[in-house]
């Protein structure tokens, strides 16, 4: 059995944000991606209802783009949601619906990438990604 960890945080190693991408299920009934939607975690919070706790995160969506990977690295491909006055797409879920961590890759245009560029600008500074299924072999056999 393996373990993962999963971060938000506004401060990682005294450099800037964290904020990991993560596959949530949103689908149970399909398998593989059409199962999943990619997410990044904004932060976590947990509350208590009557005595049950509720272990929540706060997420931006993420959309594919396409209905199949992409033809030339056989990668699926997302960009951060928007509503439609422009504003990201947030939303609260339960963390029991977190299936493990997703790796993206920026999808490089063909203007040069500014030197200033930190990892953590790279969901601000970029407009598309790869899922990377090349990771590990259990985001192969999700993203595949």
């Amino acid at each position: 059995m393996q373990m993962e960890f999963i971060r938000s945080t506004p401060l990682w190693r005294k450099e800037g944000p964290r904020k990991d991408c993560v596959f949530v299920t949103t689908n149970p009934d399909a398998t593989g991606m059409w199962a999943l939607d990619i997410v990044c975690i904004l932060s976590f919070f947990s509350f208590r209802y009557q005595s049950e706790l509720y272990e929540c995160a706060i997420i931006r969506w993420f959309d594919k783009i396409g209905n199949v990977p992409d033809e030339d690295t056989g990668m699926w491909m997302v960009r951060p949601s928007s509503l439609p006055n422009h504003t990201p797409h947030l939303a609260i879920i339960h963390i029991d619906t977190i299936h493990r961590s997703a790796h993206l890759i920026p999808i490089y245009g063909t203007n040069p990438i500014s030197r200033n560029i930190k990892p953590y600008h790279s969901y601000d500074a970029f407009r598309a990604f790869y899922v990377n299924k090349y990771i590990d072999y259990h985001a192969f056999e999700i993203a595949s």
